[in-house]
């Protein structure tokens, strides 16, 4: 699946969660843009691995603050 293809079905999980209707672009942040809480964020997680059948690692959360770092990722661990 290339990136956009991942980014399309991203951009669908995360509906449910941008509850303010933000604009999402790569450089949107989690915390600040989208003003996600950790558990939030825990269940957006969930989401995506559910959807793509991966795990993203604490480790990985951790370095992943835009929306483009996340469709990057989830990208490299389909691969």
């Amino acid at each position: 699946m290339d990136r956009a293809e991942t980014a399309a079905k991203i951009a669908a999980l995360i509906e449910p969660f941008n509850k303010k209707g933000v604009a999402i672009t790569d450089a949107s942040t989690f915390a600040g843009d989208l003003e996600f809480d950790s558990l939030t964020v825990m269940d957006f997680v969930a989401a995506i691995e559910d959807e793509f059948d991966i795990i993203i690692t604490m480790n990985q959360q951790a370095e992943i603050e835009t929306y483009g770092q996340l469709i990057d990722a989830v990208v490299k661990l389909q691969a």
